[in-house]
């Protein structure tokens, strides 16, 4: 199926923090356009400005992919039924805006614990806020380099 930038977003919102409630879907929205506009590094490389290239990235978002470790995965973007709330927030992130509190985050995920790791994935990304279950990630100088 073809979606457009809108629905792609939209869909991934849905699908990777439609519980985490407003602030938590802005966040998520917030990553993604960060990534296809960070001047420097692997993003930008791979997604060369495209909202479609970052969010199909492989082994990034585990919503883009309708499997996992071979199995079937049924939490994917092709399953989800986007609301308005969802395309009001693609709108809003795809128009510029981004959540304060995430700053330049490239990354987030949910540690299933009570604590967020200082960094991640790696090396190049640093803890920046914890948004409902998910930990948000801003990258360091080292990321520049990947």
């Amino acid at each position: 199926m073809a979606y457009s930038d809108r629905e792609l977003l939209a869909r991934l919102i849905e699908c990777e923090a439609g519980g985490e409630g407003d602030n938590g879907m802005r966040a998520v929205a917030s990553v993604v356009m960060n990534r296809v506009h960070t001047p420097g590094g692997e993003y930008a490389r791979v997604g060369q400005g495209s909202i479609r290239k970052i969010i199909y990235q492989p082994g990034q978002f585990v919503c883009a992919s309708e499997t996992e470790d071979g199995a079937y995965n049924p939490q994917n973007i092709y399953n989800m039924e986007p609301q308005q709330i969802h395309y009001d927030i693609a709108d809003w992130a795809i128009a510029g805006g981004r959540l304060g509190d995430v700053g330049r985050a490239l990354w987030f995920y949910n540690p299933f614990t009570a604590a967020c790791r200082t960094a991640f994935p790696s090396k190049v990304g640093i803890f920046a806020i914890r948004i409902g279950d998910h930990c948000f990630y801003n990258p360091t100088d080292a990321y520049y380099q990947t």
